[in-house]
């Protein structure tokens, strides 16, 4: 801790190990307790520890990470450990913008970003509410004076080419009055001076008008933001070619002394680092509890008609989930154990659904026969972040942090499972699945789809999404799970169409990825692909399946709660199968064991 003290106002780069490793541990940190897997989290960890220097090697496992960091010279380790475990997509986004900002301003290029003004404006501005808006914002503001820059440049050739011809008539012309060698010729010749080109005022306006766009931006130097500008300029060809030099070819690189351009470029200093990471660490959600158990209730809803559930299971489920989820925010704010908060919130759910089921009743007698509809209200709880992370850390052989990872999951399952038999049991509940609907086909599909696009966007509000990553994964998740339920109604396996689902979903969050890179969306649009696949595909978690075994478990039925337990399984585990099979078909660093 001294020797971070003192090397507080330092550059970082200039800075001993244990003020790097300070920086290099708290990303990886960050990036942790916001429900990221350990592969990305060491991912963010080298981006921060390659422009200093430093060398990382790390254990990342569910809640801990122990890292050792070495410059060549000096070596450290450093251990941090989270109370807790938990998911905010908003964080693992704010977290690449920074890894961008820290990179660029250290003299190495941009990774997640094309555009690092991008990258480099949000991070100064992480005060702001809403960060997804001001980057939509600084995005608008970048392409209208790229716009401008290139009209000004075509009028500026326009003009260029005008003056040449200009000046070759004048020439010409002053060449056949000398060889008249009259009085005439000796005054276009003085004339011709005035016409000499001299500087260009409007261009020096035009500087200093780019200068004052990120006036508001920062307090710092403007040479710093217009250095950056130079890459909007680029080529496709030369950005393509610049990212692929991006990575050391002989890691003994990594050591070497930086150049007297790197270190001009490295004014960031360990406080500035750090400051801008207690800012990402101390946002407060972007919803207030009421607006996420809104969204958990039209979620759970919406994922009790793609179960088959009727308007009735809607109702109930409706009421169950956003009553169940408002407690949780509540109750999570106190900083209670995951695991009481979990049975607590699912019972209190249940209990919701069914007295919402049961008033009806006194109206309809109907709505007294859908007992099935209080296991769309738990569904909430589903820890799809985990569960899917875990498997995507087995793909990558990191087995410790999987296996945790999956342990917690069935944790959560098992006090949800219990708290809905508990409930059940109580008031005599037996649930035996939900009734045909009997739709037309074309309509049942259009339904689904709207239902699934509600669906995975109330499940992204519930990860802390901003609202247009919330709609890019709704987008991705109504066209992947209206695909997998089309699929069963051609008597395709629930497994297979859930792993083409899965697979589906990994390639259009590639592709909307890319396409963001290459220029063909706009650059704010550029969300991790954890952000997007994992809402997409948790509303295919069999959380009906899971449900019904323990139902038959808790009353003794063994070989039923087998059957349903085995189901769920085959079920699960497509589902980080097929997201794998993705970025093996799309990633170069997940096809090949390097």
């Amino acid at each position: 801790m001294e020797d971070i003290a003192r090397d507080w106002e330092k550059p970082v780069v200039d800075a001993g190990i244990a003020a790097k490793a300070s920086v290099i541990v708290r990303v990886g940190m960050l990036d942790l307790g916001a429900g990221t897997g350990s592969f990305r989290v060491r991912e963010m960890m080298h981006r921060i520890a390659y422009p200093l220097g430093v060398h990382v090697r790390a254990d990342v496992n569910l809640t801990d990470i122990e890292a050792t960091c070495t410059d060549g010279r000096n070596r450290i380790t450093e251990v941090v450990d989270l109370p807790t475990t938990g998911v905010n997509t908003e964080r693992i986004w704010l977290l690449e913008h920074f890894a961008d900002w820290f990179s660029v301003n250290l003299g190495k290029g941009s990774m997640y970003h094309v555009d690092s003004q991008l990258s480099d404006g949000v991070v100064k501005h992480l005060d702001e509410r809403d960060a997804s808006q001001y980057s939509a914002d600084l995005a608008k503001r970048l392409r209208e004076r790229a716009k401008a820059e290139a009209e000004a440049a075509n009028g500026s050739v326009d003009e260029a080419l005008d003056l040449a011809l200009k000046t070759k008539v004048l020439v010409t012309s002053v060449a056949k009055s000398l060889d008249d060698d009259n009085e005439e010729a000796h005054r276009l010749l003085a004339d011709s001076a005035e016409v000499t080109p001299v500087e260009d005022k409007a261009a020096e306006e035009k500087a200093f008008d780019d200068a004052e766009v990120f006036t508001g931006d920062s307090n710092e130097s403007v040479e710093s933001a217009n250095a950056a500008n130079g890459a909007t300029a680029e080529s496709p060809a030369a950005s393509s070619t610049k990212r692929k030099n991006r990575v050391p070819k002989e890691y003994a690189e990594h050591f070497n002394e930086r150049s007297d351009e790197e270190k001009a470029k490295g004014g960031i200093t360990v406080r500035q680092a750090h400051e801008r990471l207690d800012l990402i660490e101390r946002r407060k959600p972007l919803y207030k509890p009421w607006f996420s158990g809104l969204a958990s209730a039209l979620a759970c809803a919406a994922f009790v008609f793609l179960l088959g559930g009727g308007p009735y299971d809607m109702i109930g489920a409706f009421v169950g989930a956003g009553l169940g989820q408002w407690m949780r925010r509540r109750l999570f704010a106190y900083h209670l154990n995951q695991f009481f908060v979990t049975f607590v919130c699912v019972a209190a759910a249940a209990l919701a659904c069914t007295g919402t089921l049961r008033l009806i009743g006194i109206f309809d007698p109907v709505a007294l026969s859908h007992d099935t509809a209080y296991i769309g209200a738990m569904l909430f709880v589903i820890p799809g972040f985990p569960l899917i992370t875990g498997g995507l850390d087995m793909a990558k052989i990191d087995f410790p942090s999987g296996i945790q990872r999956v342990a917690y999951v069935l944790c959560i399952i098992l006090m949800a499972t219990l708290a809905g038999w508990a409930v059940a049991v109580m008031v005599h509940l037996h649930p035996e699945g939900f009734e045909p609907l009997g739709l037309d086909p074309w309509v049942n599909g259009l339904l689904r789809f709207v239902a699934a696009f509600v669906g995975v966007w109330g499940f992204s509000v519930l990860f802390n999404s901003p609202q247009r990553m919330c709609l890019t994964a709704a987008l991705i998740g109504a066209i992947t799970d209206t695909l997998r339920l089309e699929l069963q109604d051609f008597n395709v396996a629930p497994e297979m169409a859930t792993f083409i689902g899965a697979f589906l979903a990994g390639i259009l969050a590639s592709a909307w990825r890319s396409s963001v890179r290459r220029g063909w969306l706009p650059p704010h649009l550029g969300y991790p692909r954890i952000c997007l696949t994992v809402p997409s595909i948790v509303i295919m978690v069999p959380g009906l399946y899971m449900y019904r075994a323990m139902w038959y478990l808790g009353s003794f039925q063994t070989m039923n709660a087998l059957d349903w337990a085995f189901r769920a399984f085959m079920v699960i585990i497509c589902l980080p199968i097929g997201l794998a099979m993705a970025r093996v078909v799309t990633d170069k660093s997940w096809r090949y064991d390097i």
